[in-house]
């Protein structure tokens, strides 16, 4: 019965070539524009995301607690009606306390690569001028594992702080507006009093102004001196294997640990849930390209079904039954969608390759930017799929119509 379905359904849409080949093109254009939109949308929230994810610690555990400390007093009376106002808490050398010890803990952990920093405010001068910088002490050999900065560099590596403890890393930004070279001197002062000339021994270019311009890195240890901090930091950041269970590891490194530990989800959350708002406005809009097509499939269908009338009513009295006239006309949907996703994944494929090869620069920027591409086969399956649902669905109310057809009042000319 499925290939008896299948022969008249092959037949029906025959009959009426132009008008099927319409469908048929509306239904592989709706594809491809759904494969490739949401193929670019898709990429360019993935190369977002890794840039966000490969670029930033994935836990970044800092020198405070997420809560402020409980007053004594309500400490020693937690149902009384008593508070100490103007409470000034005592001076302290700020920094996270025994980090070796939680470097330790972190490094127990599988899947998990950690290093300390300490971050500090700093004055760069040269030649009369003076810039503020974000001073970040660092140990270059275990710095690598959890940082991409060696990637950036144009000039020199981070091992090159370990050959020459006196030197310092700056984004080539820094570098130009300063006019500085490799090998040159820096003056670095910090609001402790300290102050020490750096050898620049490599420039870096993340493309990001506020890294380029007031990021700078040195070895720990001249850090902790600069700062006054001696044998603390402030920051120990995290990568991971997985960076999707970061919010979880957050959450158990700060139960153990005490201190604030901030996943880059919770750090990013009004981003993400701006990732998903596009999303669903994407997936909304080139969904709407396959609802259009399927309404051609639907006229056609329907069609077929005000010209067959008499030929349904024939087969009913030859003792088809209902379900089997709405397969047979159901059918005929089922095989332009089918038909539609196999060219318009096609289509879609050759869309999406001729968008990679579209190179853009935006207004005073120095890099190139391509167009990002999700081949996955996620993006694939789903537009075929949405294509077959549409399809069906717009064949299924002609073809319940036609399930109907009353085979008595047909063959006797009744309306």
């Amino acid at each position: 019965m499925i290939r008896l379905a299948a022969s008249v359904a092959v037949r029906h849409l025959l009959a009426r070539r132009r008008q099927s080949l319409v469908s048929l093109l509306g239904i592989v254009l709706g594809v491809a524009f759904f494969l490739s939109i949401s193929a670019m949308m898709r990429g360019s929230e993935k190369d977002f995301l890794r840039r966000l994810v490969d670029n930033a610690p994935h836990i970044t555990i800092s020198d405070e607690f997420r809560n402020a400390s409980v007053q004594p007093a309500s400490v020693r009376y937690p149902h009384g009606a008593v508070e100490v106002s103007r409470v000034k808490p005592q001076t302290e050398t700020r920094g996270v306390r025994g980090y070796p010890q939680v470097l330790a803990y972190l490094r127990a952990q599988p899947g998990l690569r950690a290093s300390a920093l300490l971050i500090g405010q700093a004055l760069v001068t040269f030649a009369g001028k003076d810039v503020a910088i974000a001073l970040n002490g660092v140990v270059p050999a275990e710095y690598r594992s959890v940082s991409t900065i060696d990637q950036y560099m144009v000039q020199g590596s981070l091992a090159d702080l370990i050959a020459n403890p006196n030197g310092i890393l700056i984004g080539d930004e820094l570098a130009r507006v300063m006019s500085l070279r490799l090998d040159g001197n820096l003056s670095v002062a910090t609001t402790t009093g300290q102050a020490r000339t750096f050898k620049i021994v490599g420039l870096f270019h993340t493309g990001r102004a506020s890294i380029d311009g007031g990021q700078a890195f040195v070895a720990l240890k001249r850090a902790q001196a600069l700062l006054d901090r001696p044998n603390r930091t402030n920051s120990i950041v995290v990568k991971l294997d997985d960076p999707e269970t970061a919010r979880s590891f957050a959450a158990r490194i700060e139960s153990h640990i005490g201190y604030k530990s901030v996943s880059w989800q919770e750090q990013s959350e009004d981003l993400m849930n701006t990732l998903l708002i596009r999303r669903i406005i994407m997936y909304t809009v080139v969904g709407a390209v396959l609802v259009v097509a399927a309404f051609g499939i639907y006229n056609v269908i329907s069609t077929v079904v005000l010209e067959k009338q008499r030929d349904i009513a024939i087969l009913k009295s030859m003792g088809f039954r209902a379900r089997d006239v709405e397969r047979m006309f159901l059918v005929q949907g089922v095989l332009l969608g089918l038909i539609g996703d196999v060219f318009g994944l096609a289509l879609g494929s050759v869309l999406m390759a001729g968008l990679m090869q579209i190179r853009f620069k935006f207004p005073g920027s120095t890099d190139t930017v391509h167009m990002a591409i999700d081949w996955g086969i996620a993006q694939f399956a789903l537009a075929a799929a949405v294509a077959l649902a549409a399809a069906t669905i717009a064949a299924l109310l002609p073809a319940r119509k036609a399930a109907r057809v009353d085979p008595v009042d047909i063959l006797r000319g009744g309306t």
